[in-house]
Order: C-alpha cells, then structure tokens, then sequence
C-alpha cells in the first residue's frame, strides 16, 4: 500500500472516478437518469486519464490492481458502446461498482515500477493479455445478468427483462471467442519472444502464471468447442465460462497479488 507515495493528480483522479462511478452505481433512484449517466461518463474518461498517467507517467507501475483497473476500464468502454446498439442492456450499475472498487484498489495498491530497460514487446505481451481479460470480464457480466434474467422470467417477477436472452447469449460468446483469440496471441507472444521479453538470461519458468494461463485456455477451448459441436448452453456453459474467467484471473492478477501483497516481493 503506497497511498503515501502516491502524486497529488494521481490521488485526485481516482477519488474523482471512484465518486463518479459510486454516483452512477447507487443513485439512479434518487437523483434521476440523466445525472447518473453523466456521472459514469465522468469517471470513465478520469479513470482512463489516472490509467495512462499510472503506466505512462513519470513512474510508470503495474501490479494486481492495475490490471483489474484496466480491465475495468475496458469492460465499461465495451458497454458503453454496446449500450449504443442494444439500449435494453441493463449493467450500468453492476459496471459501475466493479468500476469504483477497482479504482479505490489501484490507488490502495500501485503495483511495481517498471524497469526502465524493459523491452518494448513487454507492452505489447500485456496490451493483449488484458484486452483478454477485459473481454472475458464482459462475457461474465453478460453471463451473470443472463443468468438472473433467466430465473426471474421463469418466476414471472419480471417478464420484461430487457435484451432477448437469445441476444444476450449471442453476445456473451462471441466476447468469449474474442477473448479466446487475444489470449490465444497472448501466449503465443509470451513463448515466441520470450527472451526479447524477459531477457535471454531469463531462463522459461512453468510457474503458477502460466500454468493457470494455460488451463485457463484449455477451459475456454472445451467451452468453445462444446458450444460448437455439442451445442452447449444455460447453465452447463456459463459454469465453465466462471471456472475458465477463475483460472485466467488466477494466472496473472493472484499471482501478483501473492508476491506483491502477501510475500512482498517485487516481480
């Protein structure tokens, strides 16, 4: 926890993102619909400014929270734009408290400075390993909020839910094959250029990250191909699209926080 060492702009820009995005998740009820949507569009664009000052600043970091701020990031530009085109999706508020807690959590946790020598395809590895994980965190809101669309239809509590289940469903795997086809690239990238990335005294770990990387694919793949052959869907296939988002979460931001937070080493 670095809040002591943390810029007087960094501190602003996420107290004013995580206020909007707590404006936006809890006072639709109160305060309206127009003042909730402008809130969440404040802190979306003061989330993205704290995010290219945190990796693009002074002292660029990354760590756990970091990615799940990108993430965060990502998930609500991609609603923002489907919101657009299917106006019946109804996660705003859900988007938005994953958006303020991430936001309290990057500022609570910065992560590591990042070596200044690193290597220029080191960004290009993450860019498409977070743009995965982005995708895949849609695929799961998509998921959860069918799901409990589903049960309340078939409880006749709220017949009209919004978007068609059958659009929804439509949606959340094709997130998932696209999350697939980053992160298939993401690995791809992390075992062609290894050495360009860690450096060629770096020998390959098969460490905690990558395999949960690599089980998590392998969940994602099984997901895919059983839709595709076997016509999975409901509930069976939303179970291994969590069991899947779990280990990719797992690989990369659980590793992190291990060594950051509970072992307190730099990685």
């Amino acid at each position: 926890m670095i809040l002591a060492n943390a810029s007087p702009l960094s501190l602003t820009l996420a107290l004013g993102a995580a206020v909007g995005y707590a404006v936006s998740a809890v006072g639709a009820a109160r305060l309206g619909p127009q003042v909730p949507r402008v809130a969440v569009r404040l802190a979306w664009l003061l989330h993205g400014v704290l995010l290219a000052w945190s990796l693009f600043g002074a002292q660029p970091r990354f760590g756990f929270a970091p990615a799940l701020s990108v993430t965060a990031w990502l998930v609500a530009a991609v609603y923002a734009v489907e919101s657009r085109v299917y106006p019946l999706l109804q996660t705003r508020w859900t988007l938005s408290a994953l958006g303020a807690v991430a936001v309290v959590l990057a500022a609570l946790f910065p992560g590591n400075l990042l070596h200044p020598n690193a290597s220029p395809w080191l960004p290009l590895h993450w860019a498409l390993g977070i743009a995965s994980y982005g995708l895949f965190g849609v695929a799961v809101v998509h998921a959860w909020f069918m799901t409990r669309t589903e049960g309340r239809i078939r409880l006749a509590s709220d017949p009209h839910s919004g978007m068609p289940l059958l659009t929804m469903e439509r949606l959340t795997f094709r997130f998932v094959g696209a999350g697939f086809l980053l992160l298939t690239a993401t690995l791809v990238v992390g075992v062609l250029f290894e050495e360009q990335l860690y450096g060629a005294t770096t020998p390959f770990k098969w460490d905690h990250k990558v395999a949960f990387s690599v089980l998590s694919w392998l969940v994602f793949a099984v997901l895919l191909l059983g839709r595709a052959r076997f016509g999975w869907r409901g509930k069976r296939a939303v179970r291994v699209l969590y069991i899947g988002s779990g280990l990719l979460l797992l690989a990369y931001v659980g590793s992190r926080f291990v060594m950051e937070i509970i072992l307190g080493r730099s990685v």
